[in-house]
């Protein structure tokens, strides 16, 4: 099979020349026919909101619910377009009435979503508790042992990441899934970075609800989230806000004519907004559809195998088994040096690398996607060895 031309790939990407950007893992630049796309619609809602929010939107909004669910495995019907993971987290945590008893989540989990969750245990009388992450394990039973040991008879929800932000760590979530299942808990995932680096099938999966961003490793625009719900689950959320389609009639997964369905809309319509980012993630789906996933995701292993190389004078932060970790890769570093400090520095070589404190240690990553070039891995290996010095 011919490998894509990643020259050409790259040449398609809205990337700024001066600007190492080893930081997918926070925010994905934009191909250009994306960009081009979506800058489309917004000029057509610009010139006649009234028509192309009420007459285009629907059909244009049921193309990209579709062609969505189909990537990561949903039912349409089941998938809510969001504005980002911590919206879809939000409405689950405030839209799901808590059984008594506690809520499990590991000790590495990501901030904004525990201070959720902690909102949502305060406000509903819900004990959380929290298990040992290994930082990196050996094997995903190691991972699945830590989480089912933690389960006791009290827990009643169990959120987890798809995939670590810190460390790019990924996790047998369907093994974690199944575990809960069979022990009656509710399971929440994050899957913030795994569209577009995982191969998702979410109902093969067995969780209860799955929340992600596209605009991250899928490249979509920023403002193109979504939550997955299980098929057990349908009417156990209410919406973060009410507007119209809070009540509603007719089948509730039927299509209707605003390019939802009835009980979709309940939670996904907030009042007027721009949908344009949620309507052209068919293009970002397609644009490396193009390119081939297996081609991708085997680029991505490739320079990420470089950057732990090239990365080899600090402690691996990512596991060694391939099945554990896909194209963010990190260190351990340690020094004086303020992470506030480093990033400076990193930042007045024009070097995108999040420092971040994790837990009990200070972690560098390295997002490496298919634009990245070989080069720029060593920039910024020098650059992060000169910031820490």
């Amino acid at each position: 099979m011919a490998h894509p031309d990643w020259s050409a790939a790259r040449a398609a990407m809205m990337l700024d020349p001066q600007i190492t950007n080893l930081n997918t893992g926070s925010f994905g630049p934009t191909p250009r026919p994306v960009f081009d796309r979506v800058t489309e619609l917004r000029e057509r809602q610009a010139a006649a909101p009234m028509n192309f929010l009420v007459r285009e939107t629907p059909d244009l909004l049921w193309r990209a619910r579709t062609r969505l669910a189909e990537f990561v495995g949903v039912d349409p019907t089941r998938l809510v377009f969001t504005q980002n993971v911590s919206t879809a987290v939000n409405i689950i945590a405030s839209g799901l009435r808590l059984p008594p008893g506690e809520l499990l989540m590991s000790d590495r989990e990501y901030g904004a979503m525990q201070w959720c969750w902690e909102r949502a245990a305060e406000r509903q009388g819900v004990a959380i508790r929290t298990f040992r992450l290994p930082l990196a394990p050996d094997s995903p039973d190691e991972i699945v042992d830590a989480f089912a040991s933690a389960i006791t008879p009290e827990v009643r929800v169990a959120f987890f990441s798809h995939v670590y932000s810190a460390n790019g760590m990924f996790v047998p979530a369907a093994a974690m899934c199944r575990v809960a299942r069979e022990r009656g808990v509710i399971s929440v995932v994050d899957g913030a970075h795994s569209p577009a680096i995982v191969p998702l099938d979410i109902d093969r999966l067995g969780c209860d609800f799955y929340a992600a961003n596209c605009h991250k490793w899928l490249l979509a625009p920023l403002g193109a989230g979504f939550l997955a719900i299980g098929k057990n689950m349908v009417d156990r959320l209410n919406p973060l806000q009410v507007s119209w389609g809070y009540y509603t009639s007719g089948e509730p997964d039927a299509r209707d004519e605003f390019g939802t369905t009835p009980r979709t809309r309940r939670l996904e319509f907030e009042g007027t907004r721009d949908v344009c980012p949620w309507l052209v993630v068919p293009e970002a789906i397609d644009f490396q559809a193009r390119l081939g996933w297996p081609g991708i995701h085997a680029r991505q292993r490739e320079l990420a195998t470089l950057v732990r190389r090239l990365g080899s004078c600090w402690e691996p932060a990512s596991p060694a088994d391939p099945t554990l970790h896909g194209p963010m890769t990190a260190f351990v570093v340690s020094g004086k040096v303020p992470a506030e400090e480093v990033r400076r520095r990193l930042w007045a070589d024009r070097v995108e690398i999040p420092i971040t404190d994790w837990s009990d240690v200070r972690i560098a990553r390295f997002s490496t996607h298919f634009y990245t070039t070989e080069s720029e891995i060593e920039r910024g290996v020098n650059s992060l060895k000169r910031a820490l010095a």
